[in-house]
């Protein structure tokens, strides 16, 4: 997933964290199997493999309330 999202990032500004799930428990219980998962804002867009496509549309959106 991070390959194809720094095929995204020359379209748009953005930062990626990598945040190892298993550090957090509440994460485990919840992304657990999902991993990887994207998350933007607090809003899960796609998990196992880039939906480029909505995270276009996620940051679009996020751009334009700025």
């Amino acid at each position: 997933m991070l390959a194809a999202l720094e095929a995204v990032r020359g379209e748009f500004d953005f930062a990626i964290e990598v945040v190892d799930v298993d550090t957090r428990p509440d994460w485990v219980d919840r992304y657990d199997e999902l991993v990887p998962v994207l998350i933007l804002s607090g809003e899960e867009i796609c998990h196992y493999f880039l939906d480029a496509e909505r995270l276009r549309a996620a940051l679009s959106s996020a751009t334009t309330k700025s």
